[in-house]
C-alpha cells in the first residue's frame, strides 16, 4: 500500500487498439465488490488499478 492506495495490477499504456485492459480488470474487481479505478502513472506510462486506502482490501 502507498499514499493509502493499494495497487492490484499494471498496464502497458501501449494496449492493442480498441483493447482496454486496465478498465476490464478493475470493472471485474467492482463486480467482486472491490471499488477498483483505474489512474495512469505517467512517470511509467503505465495505468494502474488501484484500491483506495483503508477499506480492507489488502
Amino acid at each position: 500500500m502507498v499514499n493509502g492506495r493499494m495497487v492490484l495490477e499494471r498496464f502497458p499504456a501501449g494496449g492493442p487498439r480498441g483493447s482496454w485492459p486496465a478498465e476490464e480488470f478493475a470493472q471485474a474487481r467492482r463486480s467482486e465488490g472491490l471499488p477498483a479505478e483505474v489512474v495512469m502513472d505517467l512517470a511509467t506510462d503505465t495505468f494502474l488499478v488501484i484500491v483506495r486506502g483503508g477499506d480492507g482490501a489488502e
